[in-house]
């Protein structure tokens, strides 16, 4: 079986209808399609609730499963909706547009430092990313000031599609060497910042991203640790 992801057709939907498939032997719940963004690539699973006729479910996380199913790990304590019950799947949606915005802002980090990515994190008021960068950016604020004015441009954000083998073709396509690009469906979905002449970005990436730079908001950057004789990790946060 196979979970149908809404939040690839639409990042912002908040709530949405859906039918229980299945329980794992863990105790999670499986549906036939699912807002909730499973653990993967550095960012967060999801959180909410589910409502159905007599029950509710809070959803602590979300992870994935066997094939292309997504799995609802239920808070502890939390009762479980039947196989087969419908039930209206509520996205704590605050947190998960902040995970779009720090998300989108680590693409936009990878543009002003042109390194390989070597690991990143996302979390709802922080991210990082680590670079095989040898020494650390003697002017932490020129890059601020550089990185804000990029989210300023109000750049769209969108997404195309490329086969596996295209994809093989194009290695200069893929950043970050710690998490391989989202395959097994024969085609890889690759995120765009700008277009045409502005286009800034394109990288392969199964996470979510708001629909234009603008949304991100003001950042500032946190410290910069030297993890590795060839590595840095740069932390940005969000400022408000």
């Amino acid at each position: 079986m196979s979970t149908d992801m809404l939040f690839r057709e639409n990042a912002y939907l908040r709530v949405s209808e859906a039918t229980v498939t299945g329980h794992t032997d863990e105790g999670g719940v499986i549906l036939d399609r699912s807002l909730f963004y499973p653990t993967g690539g550095g960012q967060p699973g999801d959180s909410g609730r589910l409502e159905w006729s007599g029950g509710e479910m809070s959803v602590a996380t979300a992870v994935k499963g066997q094939g292309a199913e997504i799995v609802l790990v239920p808070a502890e304590g939390s009762s479980l909706p039947p196989v087969g019950a419908p039930v209206t799947q509520h996205l704590d949606s605050d947190r998960r547009y902040r995970h779009m915005r720090v998300h989108t802002a680590l693409h936009l980090l990878s543009v002003v430092l042109p390194f390989e990515v070597s690991g990143g994190a996302i979390g709802a008021e922080k991210g990082r990313l680590d670079f095989n960068m040898p020494e650390a950016p003697q002017d932490k604020e020129a890059l601020r000031q550089q990185l804000q004015a990029l989210i300023d441009q109000d750049l769209p954000v969108t997404e195309d599609w490329i086969t596996d083998e295209e994809l093989d073709a194009n290695p200069g396509l893929v950043k970050t060497m710690s998490v391989s690009p989202p395959r097994g469906s024969g085609r890889v979905r690759l995120i765009r910042i700008g277009e045409g002449p502005d286009q800034i970005d394109l990288q392969p990436c199964g996470g979510t991203h708001v629909a234009r730079t603008g949304e991100i908001g003001p950042i500032r950057l946190g410290k910069i640790e030297k993890k590795g004789k060839q590595n840095r990790r740069v932390y940005l946060h969000l400022d408000r």
